[in-house]
């Protein structure tokens, strides 16, 4: 009964699939995706925000994505909050600008409204063919880089130096050994393809953390008060929103508006176009199929993540190994979501992560962000200049808008001084502006401070 049920709703027979096939897809997407319930709270905890509210909402939220994009675009894909994102909102928004965490969680609901009017609209895909490869793929490896710092610096395998600014942690202490040999094993467990990589490295770095020295008298990882428990409503971080400082301060929250809403749309993109294509479900002009539920279905996910208490969330690449073990269809998005229902029970397990057993998870998702590379013709300076810029800068900086404004003004200047000024898009002006807005509004801050 209940499989003819599926059968019919979710058309299993014509996508090529059959119930038990979309179940183990999902477990399969589930096992790769988890570790953001390990990741997520403990990047968002630097922005001051409770590491057990954000647990609970990055689970909430994964469900209620999930069973969106399921139900309504019938697709196979696992959503949960953006790795990236998340380490922008934490690191440049809150603890670089300044910008207090309601007020920034405000400011990602408004960018999930307005790529919802922007699906809807159309506009979506205007806008993505103005935006030139060469920034998108700064942006992109930016980030990645950003997310490799982040992990390293929790894990304390890079410390400050008063003479390089940064250097490695000392060899001897187990926290650096841990780390590192977590960099070597991990990749290794990637490169082998081994389900649920990124989540058994966690495991196994956690546990191993139980019988190591922290040098304060305890072990890196503590012994967990219990392994089941009734979820905890995440009432330290849901429905705790702000828009009235982004009023006050709306030049000084624009390229970050602007930044989250490429991610939103390039980073959706990507990851769908990914997967789908791996699946051999796009249409023969290269089509994804339900594109404009799917990115509905992402955007709402986008809106109602900050409710709870995350920042942006997104489809995960991740789903590329539930297709690769024949999920067709939105049946094995069910199957994912269950998966974190059950981790909404088990968080007293995933609280007692030490930030080394995650670096090494971070530092493979950084990786995979870096590959944009491959894509940039290094002989052409015209192409390739902003795009390093835009990551160079980002990194030597710690600060994610110095690249991007840096990047956009090459790509300009470039563009107008081999005299290809014509090609710059009224997109592209329309940044510069934006950026030349916010160095004066912080200008201005810095002068007041």
């Amino acid at each position: 009964m209940l499989a003819a049920r599926l059968e019919r709703f979710f058309g299993l027979k014509a996508s090529g699939t059959t119930v038990s096939r979309e179940i183990i897809a999902g477990l399969t997407t589930f096992a790769a995706m988890v570790y953001c319930v390990a990741v997520n709270p403990m990047v968002m905890q630097e922005a001051g925000m409770d590491r057990a509210s954000v647990l609970s909402a990055t689970c909430l939220i994964a469900i209620f994505g999930t069973v969106t994009m399921g139900l309504v675009a019938n697709l196979p894909l696992g959503l949960a909050p953006a790795m990236g994102s998340n380490v922008v909102f934490a690191v440049v928004l809150v603890k670089q600008m300044g910008i207090p965490w309601p007020a920034a969680l405000t400011l990602v609901s408004l960018t999930g409204v307005l790529f919802l009017l922007m699906t809807l609209t159309k506009l979506r895909e205007r806008l993505a063919h103005e935006i030139p490869d060469t920034l998108r793929i700064g942006i992109q490896v930016a980030v990645g880089l950003v997310i490799m710092f982040i992990g390293m610096r929790n894990s304390g395998f890079i410390v400050r130096s008063p003479s390089t600014l940064i250097t490695m942690g000392p060899i001897g202490s187990p926290a650096v050994i841990m780390t590192l040999v977590g960099f070597i094993i991990t990749p290794v467990l990637v490169a082998r393809r081994i389900p649920g990589a990124l989540i058994l490295s966690i495991i196994t770095l956690t546990v191993v953390g139980l019988f190591l020295p922290d040098g304060k008298g305890g072990t890196i990882t503590h012994m967990p008060q219990h392994v089941f428990a009734m979820p905890i409503w995440p009432t330290q971080t849901a429905f705790h929103l702000d828009p009235l400082y982004l009023l006050q301060h709306i030049f000084y929250v624009l390229p970050m508006l602007f930044f989250f809403l490429c991610t939103e749309l390039f980073g959706t993109l990507a990851n769908l176009l990914g997967v789908v294509t791996a699946a051999g479900m796009t249409s023969k002009d290269g089509r994804i199929p339900r594109a404009t539920e799917a990115f509905a279905a992402d955007a709402v996910s986008t809106i109602v993540g900050p409710l709870l208490g995350t920042a942006v969330v997104t489809v995960y690449s991740e789903s590329v190994t539930g297709v690769q073990a024949g999920g067709r269809t939105g049946l094995t998005a069910l199957v994912i979501a269950a998966g974190f229902c059950t981790s909404l029970f088990l968080w007293p397990l995933f609280m007692i992560i030490p930030p080394q057993a995650t670096a090494p998870s971070l530092l493979m998702v950084g990786m995979l962000m870096f590959q944009g590379v491959r894509r940039l013709d290094l002989s052409d300076l015209t192409v390739s200049t902003p795009a390093v810029l835009t990551f160079i800068i980002a990194l030597m900086t710690g600060n994610l808008i110095n690249g991007m404004a840096i990047g956009t003004f090459s790509y300009v200047a470039m563009a107008l001084f081999t005299g290809r000024g014509r090609s710059v898009s009224p997109v592209i002006w329309g940044l510069c502006c934006i950026f030349i807005a916010f160095f004066v509004v912080s200008a201005n801050l810095h002068n007041h401070h």
